[in-house]
């Protein structure tokens, strides 16, 4: 139990004026101070889930259904000696330490009619990474994803997530998310503003989440998700949706920001209701049609999900182009992408999809529909996944790539076992006994790629980026 868990007399008596009359205070209270269950994602891009299911169920994992997302599990194990984190499987990217309740966003985003068919979309504060992680595995690593994060020290953060994970179709961007409305307007299928918030709903993971809670804080917060949810709203294509969700409470920050754009927009915009989305949804539906999670609801985190339906175009008031710059890209010659084309399927058994493009030494790989729909209207930090390095006796393929196609492979990679897994993420070099080999080679664990590594003679170079290296408690047995 949280027992010291703040919770200020002005926040409880805001609450118990919007708390709904078949809910109880009381219960509201307890469930704020006891510890949230553990949940996870499986990551269909690397795994099926029943796989994963018989997979953990060896290791003496019992996985619970999280009703609104068919890959979402709460979590119980056996032995909880290796942190969450460290397991190979987390490692590995097979699965996402995700809240059950932030899983519920995408979920009523696909679940709106011409969704899963839409090839460009937009996660407009991303970081870090679990809903565009799962956004990108229902797109199929098809299309293209724009994820974009406004706070620079969560951008790194975000991209480690997308690598783990195998994503491919991302694009990453680092601007204050107004900017959309102004330099793309109507040009995303679909988009997800999980907005900035007061954070409310997470208290059972923090407790020191209202140490800084105030009205006033709120008023301003608000002030920025109509600015977000507006411009949003200008880039999205006619007959396109937005999700809008907070980690959050107080109408201010939900009900009345869809009131806003009801009263901005009028006709040009709907509200769809999500009282069907999932078996139970109707328990936390508002008389609007929204989800107002309380955290004793589903015993999870407090969160609110409007999807809203753009009807037709308005007038755009924010439009002003931006200053992008050269674009830093170049496509790769045919002739050099065919080599390198046909080396990968020679050495690997891999051909990649989506269309190469360079950066001074660097191959990338782009997902297709970039070209026609952003190229030299946004600037992205990076697009795809970055293939390889070149240098002057040919490329050297990134550990991002290993991560993302290494389990497709039908040749050119080792199997580790347990002992020479943990080696390999300590930054230690391998030496199978009685193997040798030439060039580069993929290291796999139990069917999955770690990274790469590199022969010389009997021995295997340890090619793991320096940062990723973990001194620590390790896989379980």
């Amino acid at each position: 139990m949280h027992d010291n868990t703040l919770l200020p007399d002005a926040f409880l008596s805001h609450i118990a004026a919007i708390m709904p009359a078949h809910l109880s205070m009381a219960e509201f209270v307890a469930s704020c101070r006891r510890p949230l269950r553990r949940s996870i994602r499986v990551n269909t891009l690397k795994i099926a889930v029943a796989d994963f299911q018989a997979r953990m169920a060896e290791k003496g994992w019992t996985l619970a259904p999280v009703p609104w997302c068919e890959t979402g599990f709460w979590l119980t194990r056996a032995d909880d000696t290796v942190p969450l984190g460290n397991t190979a499987e987390h490692l590995l990217g097979l699965f996402y330490i995700q809240e059950a309740s932030s899983m519920l966003p995408v979920t009523a985003l696909f679940a709106a009619a011409g969704v899963s068919e839409a090839e460009l979309l937009l996660d407009a504060a991303a970081a870090p990474g679990s809903k565009s992680t799962q956004i990108s595995a229902l797109m199929g690593n098809r299309g293209m994803l724009v994820a974009n994060e406004f706070s620079s020290s969560r951008v790194k953060v975000l991209a480690a997530n997308v690598q783990r994970c195998g994503v491919s179709n991302i694009g990453l961007s680092h601007f204050d998310a107004k900017v959309f409305g102004q330099w793309l307007p109507e040009t995303f299928d679909a988009i997800l503003l999980d907005a900035p918030c007061s954070g409310e709903g997470t208290v059972r993971k923090d407790e020191d989440a209202f140490r800084n809670w105030s009205l006033a804080s709120i008023g301003e917060i608000a002030q920025v998700q109509r600015t977000l949810l507006e411009s949003a709203f200008h880039a999205l294509k006619p007959g396109g949706v937005i999700v809008y969700s907070t980690c959050t409470l107080s109408h201010e920050e939900n009900q009345d920001i869809c009131r806003f754009m009801v009263e901005r927009f009028g006709d040009a915009l709907c509200f769809e209701s999500l009282g069907d989305l999932f078996p139970g949804a109707e328990q936390a539906c508002t008389q609007e049609g929204y989800l107002h999670v309380w955290p004793q609801i589903y015993d999870s985190e407090g969160f609110f999900v409007a999807r809203l339906r753009k009807r037709h175009s308005v007038t755009n008031p924010m439009f002003k182009p931006g200053r992008l710059g050269k674009f830093p890209f170049t496509p790769m010659a045919e002739r050099d992408a065919a080599s390198l084309r046909d080396a990968l399927i020679r050495d690997y058994g891999i051909a990649p999809e989506g269309a190469l493009f360079v950066r001074d030494d660097e191959i990338w790989l782009f997902p297709l529909p970039f070209a026609p729909r952003l190229m030299n209207k946004i600037r992205l930090d990076r697009i795809g996944l970055k293939l390889a390095q070149t240098h002057k006796k040919g490329y050297r393929l990134t550990h991002e790539w290993a991560l993302a196609q290494g389990h497709l492979a039908s040749k050119g990679w080792v199997e580790l076992d347990s002992d020479q897994a943990r080696e390999f993420m300590m930054g230690r070099d391998l030496h199978p006994a009685g193997e040798s080999g030439q060039g580069e080679v993929i290291l796999r664990y139990q069917g999955y790629a770690l990274g790469l590594g590199k022969w010389v003679g009997s021995r295997i170079k340890n090619a793991l980026p320096r940062d990723l290296v973990r001194d620590t408690n390790l896989f379980e047995s």
